[in-house]
């Protein structure tokens, strides 16, 4: 592309240095280029007028024509507010000002005809807009028949008056001063193939629109560049990775595996399970590093997966590290593997940060001379103390709470050929952020929960129903049942009103003095917290009252209520992470979301998708619509910056997919990129930023 593009943005006619410095600032516009790709988030139909009798709270931004008839100053000398009236044929309406008055006293005349727009308003049956934008109607700047875009600003850019009508001025002033220097970035076999507009038109219309077709055109074609040299970009990695890094091979199934598949297994796998195990048994069988993301919603048995997996290592002579995100979630996958695997012979030991010296040499040793197969344990498995004889896998639970380079330490475990890598997570990826977080995986997919285990009941409750909910809390406990109640505070917060974790604990012992009860939090002491969870895993405390510390590393088959309280506070894929605590034993569960009468538009859309669904996939796929990609829980532990420009992972599903579908054809015929064709594929990839993609040899 033209070197004009890396001009500095203070160079652009109507910028100067003082706007360059907040655009920098504030938008991150530092060059042409920047200012350029910077896309309206919204487009206004100009096309049409309306009449000030039209003017309802119905409507949202118009434009209108008249005549201004006079000024009036209103209110005290430092609240003072700017106030005109607006005529045209059909009636009168207030056009007012907070700031910039002095501007418009001096630049707006009365008794001439402006064309107005903005939000109106109608207040005790009066229409008015405040800060309008005025045009006057025989301006030669004002452009009819076509969309105005809009584009995002922020408080201090309006301070100082660059509002989004001011950059869109400055994007007309930017293609005036590059037209005709705009150069292809795609090949141009793959614009004829895929019909793509041309980048110089899009990029045009994508800005100043002609008609709804063009501007669609215009957009598809940048939104599908944008995601295909994402995938371009992981797609090459991947395949380079497999190039370079060959794997071991496991051919053998022996012993460990039919042991344990004929006599301890603890339920009959599902379907899911079944193709799961075919796909990894496929992967480290053939001579390349598997890199497999397994995911599955909570409680459907990806554990048992990961363990039989790590059975067929141990099959072939080779070692096996788990390691969890918490002391609490290693040693329940210690438990319950010690549990599962008694009478196999299995050698297995648990490395956290309470580890003692002395069973640390014993675990060391161990793993030094082979005896030892199994380590499960925290991120204490990447010390440089910790050397396995030959790691063969490598499984990584709840992967997006680990850091890349942490990722990177196990990885690199073996000198020469690294082990086979299985990550999982409970945390249901929507399809779109998987194939781009997510995109150099292959992916497997526990869609299917074990016999026996019925759908957990969800329902919500405002405060009036509180009294039922405690009726219901004693019928669950004199039943012999246990009980959650989650709090999303754990002291009473000046700023919030929110049900808080010290009042709830104290109103719990009141309702139910004859109940005990735990209470679990983020500050406590590891030894008190776990000694208070211990109690409720044993049965010795009837109710837990918690704030989210039980969201992972918590297993009570024995709990069939989970009350989430103040639930309009929290995220959709937290509600249902804290959902799944319950519903893990053969009995009926059931989770309560009580919230405030007043919630917002959004709290009420999650609280709704919870009660109409247990489908976590969905659930994701609802979670990233409301919040957006980039706030998705691991996305920016994985190294990769949403910083996407005009594509939305929420809303071009297809077009994402159709972009790597693209890429993986094109690999296919060109794997190194070498085709004389391909040329500009490989200049514009070497420009990507290379940090966004590091976690992609890493897994």
């Amino acid at each position: 592309m033209s070197e004009i593009l890396e001009q500095d943005i203070k160079f652009l006619p109507g910028v100067g240095p003082k706007r360059a410095e907040l655009l920098k600032k504030e938008l991150d516009i530092e060059t042409f280029r920047d200012l350029l790709y910077y896309f309206p988030y919204k487009y206004i139909d100009r096309t049409k007028f309306y009449r000030i009798s039209e003017v309802n709270n119905n409507v949202s931004y118009i434009q209108l024509k008249g005549i201004i008839r006079h000024f009036e100053l209103v209110g005290e000398k430092n609240k003072q507010r700017l106030v005109a009236q607006f005529q045209d044929e059909s009636g009168i309406m207030e056009l007012v000002w907070f700031q910039g008055i002095k501007w418009v006293r001096e630049n707006v005349r009365t008794n001439t005809p402006y064309v107005i727009f903005g939000k109106p308003s109608i207040f005790n049956h009066r229409a008015s807009m405040i800060h309008p934008e005025l045009e006057p109607a025989d301006s030669q700047n004002f452009r009819t028949g076509v969309f105005q875009a809009f584009y995002n600003t922020t408080e201090n850019l309006k301070k100082k008056f660059i509002t989004s009508k001011i950059i869109n001025g400055l994007q007309f002033n930017l293609a005036q001063a590059i037209d005709g220097k705009i150069y292809e970035t795609l090949p141009s076999y793959l614009i004829a193939k895929l019909k793509l507009m041309p980048l110089k038109e899009a990029l045009k219309q994508v800005h100043f629109p002609e008609n709804p077709t063009k501007l669609r055109a215009a957009q598809f074609r940048l939104k599908f560049e944008e995601l295909f040299y994402i995938q371009l970009k992981i797609l090459s990695l991947k395949h380079q990775r497999e190039e370079r890094f060959k794997g071991f091979r496991f051919t053998h199934v022996g012993y460990n595996l039919n042991t344990f598949y004929e006599k301890h297994l603890p339920f009959e796998l599902t379907g899911a399970q079944k193709k799961v195990i075919r796909e990894i048994r496929r992967d480290m069988g053939s001579g390349r590093q598997m890199n497999r993301l397994l995911q599955g919603d909570v409680g459907s048995g990806k554990t048992l997966v990961a363990l039989m997996t790590a059975l067929i290592a141990f099959d072939n002579g080779f070692q096996v590290c788990l390691m969890a995100p918490t002391e609490i979630l290693a040693s329940q996958h210690y438990i319950n593997i010690r549990k599962m695997t008694e009478g196999l012979g299995i050698t297995v030991s648990l490395l956290t940060g309470s580890t003692k010296t002395a069973e640390r040499r014993t675990i060391h040793a161990g793993l030094a001379d082979g005896s030892l197969q199994l380590l499960v344990g925290t991120h204490a498995l990447i010390e440089d103390t910790v050397n396995f004889r030959n790691l063969g896998l490598v499984i990584i639970d709840e992967q997006h709470r680990f850091g890349v380079a942490q990722r990177a330490k196990l990885w690199q475990k073996n000198d020469t050929i690294p082990p086979h890598v299985l990550v999982m997570t409970a945390t249901p990826i929507p399809r779109t952020l998987a194939m781009t977080v997510y995109g150099d995986l292959d992916v497997s997919v526990i869609d299917e929960l074990p016999p026996g285990r019925k759908p957990i009941q969800t329902a919500h409750f405002f405060e009036n129903r509180r009294k039922q909910v405690y009726e219901f809390i004693r019928e669950q406990v004199n039943a012999g049942r246990q009980i959650y109640i989650v709090y999303p505070l754990i002291s009473e917060s000046e700023k919030s009103d929110y049900k808080n974790l010290e009042a709830g604990y104290e109103l719990m012992r009141e309702v139910f003095p004859r109940y005990k009860i735990s209470m679990v939090h983020g500050k406590m002491k590891p030894a008190d917290k776990d000694a208070e969870m211990q109690l409720f895993k044993e049965g010795k405390t009837q109710i837990m009252v918690a704030t989210t510390v039980i969201e992972v590393g918590v297993d009570v088959p024995n709990a069939s209520v989970m009350i989430i309280e103040s639930a309009e506070r929290f995220g959709l894929s937290q509600l249902h992470q804290l959902r799944g605590r319950v519903g893990r034993g053969a009995s009926q569960s059931y989770c309560i979301l009580m919230s405030s009468y007043k919630i917002s538009n959004e709290s009420r859309k999650r609280l709704e998708t919870m009660v109409r669904t247990n489908d976590g996939f969905e659930i994701a796929e609802v979670d990233m619509q409301l919040r957006g990609p980039g706030d998705i829980e691991g996305t920016q532990q994985s190294g990769i910056g949403f910083n996407l420009r005009i594509a939305n992972l929420g809303r071009d599903g297809e077009i994402l997919q159709h972009a790597r579908n693209t890429a993986s054809d094109l690999l296919d015929d060109d794997p190194r990129l070498e085709k004389h064709e391909n040329q500009i594929l490989v200049y514009h990839l070497r420009k990507l930023k290379n940090t966004e993609f590091s976690w992609s040899s890493i897994s």
